[in-house]
């Protein structure tokens, strides 16, 4: 990320997939009870109309985690937990990771690349990561999106997340592992752009105007911006996504007629469904993020030189 000293600036482009992994995982294991009450808010409706009267089960950020604590056990908030440090693993390492890879290969070395330079960086790595590492996306939402009450009937969709691999594509073919594939590349590439280009540009305005120094409240400031700039964004997409992957076989013909249908069922409001918990959740996760990123990378970096010299 831009900002910083000489020193600063070597970091192989290993050592920040590496650090971007990591801090990716650390962010979602602080992060993803909110994660699980986004996703619960945003199907929540898609099946059938509430009858007239009745309450929607979920209600707000912090009345649909303790709806979910209450009905099903606190351990529910962390379905599909596994799936999520997949993802990050691979979805943080290499969209964070290789973001200052790509600028500087598309600046031709430029050291003060254009927005516009910044815009295709992160696009490109937001969508590079979800061509092999969609599975993992999929396992997660369908995870945070099952209700598990035994005593109403219900039951789990999928034992595991080995479990949910496997019937995924014994079910539904490598083509359900892979379901949304195109709208969690438009919606990745949106939030890359809105997450990283925001970080990038605020960090390098608040170090170039000396107005903080390169260290954790300037990271804080950074992180909690591009969080917001993100929700506003992405919500949309993100929302259409949820629904879209959580879907039975049959119930969509595609992205288009997904949101088409929430358009037409529920209103333009269901696009913004569950915005809070987004807001919550990427603004918090940013932050955790961010702050760990930068500094797990300055940790990594002399251990990584010391390995070079002693080969």
């Amino acid at each position: 990320m831009a900002g910083g000293s000489a020193a600063d600036l070597a970091p192989t482009a290993a050592v920040k997939i590496f650090s971007a992994g990591i801090a990716g995982c650390v962010a979602d294991l602080v992060t993803f009870p909110l994660d699980t009450a986004k996703v619960r808010l945003q199907v929540q409706g898609e099946s059938k109309d509430l009858p007239k009267g009745q309450k929607a089960t979920y209600r707000g950020v912090f009345g649909t985690i303790i709806t979910i604590v209450r009905a099903e056990g606190p351990r529910n908030l962390y379905n599909g937990l596994l799936a999520g440090l997949h993802r990050q693993m691979c979805f943080a390492s290499v969209r964070i990771g290789l973001y200052d890879t790509m600028k500087l290969l598309y600046a031709h070395g430029a050291e003060n690349p254009g927005l516009g330079t910044r815009l295709l960086a992160g696009s490109t790595t937001g969508a590079m990561t979800v061509a092999f590492a969609q599975p993992t996306d999929v396992v997660k939402v369908r995870f945070q999106a099952q209700a598990h009450q035994p005593e109403n009937g219900s039951v789990k969709r999928y034992s595991s997340t080995t479990d949910a691999y496997r019937t995924i594509a014994r079910v539904e073919g490598l083509r359900g592992l892979w379901k949304g594939c195109l709208l969690n590349i438009a919606r990745n590439a949106i939030v890359n752009c809105s997450e990283l280009v925001t970080y990038d540009i605020i960090k390098e305005q608040i170090l170039k105007n000396k107005l903080m120094t390169d260290n954790m409240p300037c990271h804080f400031t950074a992180a909690f911006a591009a969080g917001f700039c993100t929700t506003v964004v992405a919500s949309p997409v993100d929302v259409v996504k949820t629904r879209f992957m959580n879907s039975v076989p049959g119930q969509y013909g595609g992205g288009t007629n997904c949101a088409l249908t929430m358009l037409f069922k529920e209103g333009p409001s269901a696009f913004y469904k569950g915005f809070m918990p987004s807001f919550l959740r990427l603004g918090s996760w940013n932050i955790v993020m961010f702050v760990s990123y930068e500094q797990i990378q300055r940790a990594s970096f002399p251990l990584a030189q010391k390995n070079v010299v002693i080969c």
